[in-house]
């Protein structure tokens, strides 16, 4: 299993928004937001069921982004 840099406090990024450019905020890993439970299952787990068919073999964390300019959000893989 790695070790996603973004989860784990080694990296910030700040991804420009893809509607309006401004800088987008990091909301956290995106399958925290599938239900209650999701927040306390085996990471790796989740990645078998998140939808992103190769987050779990390339060693990718799925992030979810927020404009605080625009309200966009976006999705991306953050390489462990």
């Amino acid at each position: 299993m790695g070790m996603c840099p973004v989860c784990n406090g080694f990296k910030t990024i700040t991804p420009k928004c893809p509607n309006c450019s401004g800088s987008m905020e990091n909301n956290g890993r995106e399958a925290d937001f599938y239900d209650d439970y999701s927040p306390y299952m085996p990471i790796d787990q989740m990645k078998l069921e998140d939808g992103y068919p190769t987050d779990f073999k390339e060693g990718e964390c799925p992030h979810l982004f927020k404009c605080p300019n625009c309200g966009s959000n976006q999705v991306f893989l953050i390489k462990e």
